[in-house]
């Protein structure tokens, strides 16, 4: 059902416009963590998937989710209402580690093959962008990157 609503919602054109600009964060933040210089013809070729992606992380907690909850049977309703909310943070960070493990560990096959699901569903989520969109991108970037070397030099 997850998936089947995010194909349907990329198909309105504002919600494909929003997923163009996720397509240029990608690249721009792919660039970046490559080492490559904030210029428009170097992010261009970046991909516009990655492995951090908050997309990446509702599949996890959707799938996590489902695992855990059916191993919990259906206890009476009061007793399952309250083992989901409990379970809702446990189930968060087991998302937020795996999320962390396979970033740090992509090159590994058996971490890309635990990836692919992931990011398959952000061929739904991401669009090619424009070169205005990737200079939105760059633009944010830059301005955080700046913010973040003031507050070092302040602290430091």
């Amino acid at each position: 059902m997850f998936i089947g609503y995010v194909a349907l919602i990329g198909l309105w054109p504002d919600v494909r416009r929003v997923f163009a600009y996720h397509g240029a964060e990608h690249k721009v933040i792919n660039a970046y963590e490559a080492g490559e210089p904030l210029e428009l013809d170097r992010v261009r070729r970046y991909s516009t998937a990655h492995t951090r992606c908050g997309t990446t992380f509702i599949l996890w907690v959707v799938l996590i989710s489902v695992l855990v909850f059916a191993l919990l049977g259906r206890p009476p309703l009061p007793v399952r209402f309250l083992s989901r909310i409990l379970l809702i943070p446990v189930i968060v960070m087991l998302s937020y580690e795996l999320l962390r493990f396979g970033s740090s560990r992509r090159g590994s096959f058996p971490v890309r093959l635990l990836l692919k699901p992931a990011l398959a569903l952000q061929n739904l989520t991401t669009r090619e962008p424009d070169d205005e969109m990737l200079q939105v991108a760059l633009t944010a970037l830059r301005a955080l990157l700046e913010e973040e070397a003031r507050e070092g030099e302040m602290s430091g």
